[in-house]
């Protein structure tokens, strides 16, 4: 094991790296319902900047060690902390906010990255999913949702922008203004994901494209990743975060979060029905 591989594997909280053959199998554990909190998105965008330079990781393969959840969205709590990623936000690119400049660097890493998306992934988690340059999602229980709007605001983290770039923009208005938890098969229809495929294959069949991956010749990787890069999406991104910004200031989006929060949000039970929560706050937020 090398400094670099002992590294990795060690100085983490909320994370288990296992390295095979050229793949690194990253696990997001940051319980009960993997939260978007500072520590984890810390740890995920320490462990990609450490990777970026290491030529024996070819792929990175993200999952979750929670079967419900992949990521569960941005931590709700930081309403009242709104100054908790202001680290982070230290070395974000201008013209970025921190939660765009975390899913760039995702969008842009130099290996090939994978999710494994066996649960729910919302919000930030779903921007993170979408950032990646592929992701294999499991067949009756993963789901992808920009819930946003249900809290009064718009995506901010690239979530408009990678919606319009994947789906098109009926689909990415359906899917950030329907802001419905959208199903494995139905994704895969949408272009969201790569492909839908039975729970008890997932592992198996990202295992096997990440493997085969990493065994491709020296320059293959870098050559692919060269000849079809990320769509650029500077201005974009810049129109998505005056709109996210514009609309936290409101008094519906405090409202809407901090009920949330009171009536379950960020608890198992409560994420697992998350978007029928926040309806009903929007409902009893207008009579």
């Amino acid at each position: 094991m090398n400094q670099w591989e002992f590294s990795m594997i060690g100085d983490y909280t909320h994370l288990r790296i296992r390295l095979s053959n050229g793949v690194a199998f990253v696990t997001i554990d940051n319980g009960p319902v993997n939260i978007l909190d500072v520590a984890l998105m810390s740890e995920l965008r320490s462990f990609l900047l450490a990777s970026r330079g290491n030529e024996d990781v070819k792929v990175i393969v993200f999952d979750s060690a929670n079967p419900d959840f992949f990521i569960a969205h941005v931590d709700m709590t930081l309403i009242d902390h709104p100054n908790a990623f202001d680290g982070l936000a230290e070395d974000t690119p201008k013209g970025l906010n921190v939660f765009q400049a975390f899913a760039e660097l995702v969008r842009h890493q130099p290996q090939v990255t994978i999710v494994k998306l066996a649960g729910i992934a919302r919000g930030g988690g779903a921007e993170f999913v979408t950032a990646a340059d592929m992701t294999f999602a499991a067949i009756g229980k993963a789901g992808l949702a920009q819930c946003e709007a249900l809290m009064g605001i718009v995506p901010g983290g690239g979530g408009t922008q990678y919606a319009l770039n994947r789906l098109g923009r009926n689909r990415a208005l359906e899917v950030v203004l329907g802001a419905d938890l959208i199903g494995a098969e139905l994704a895969e229809r949408y272009g969201w994901i790569n492909r839908a495929v039975p729970a008890d294959q997932l592992d198996a069949i990202v295992d096997a494209i990440a493997y085969n991956i990493a065994a491709l010749p020296d320059g293959v990787i870098a050559a692919a990743k060269h000849a079809l890069p990320p769509a650029p999406m500077n201005d974009g991104l810049l129109r998505e975060h005056k709109a996210w910004e514009g609309l936290f200031a409101r008094p519906a989006a405090e409202a809407l979060i901090r009920g949330g929060l009171r009536a379950g949000a960020q608890t198992v039970r409560g994420e697992l029905r998350l978007e029928e929560l926040l309806r009903e706050l929007n409902r009893a937020l207008v009579a």
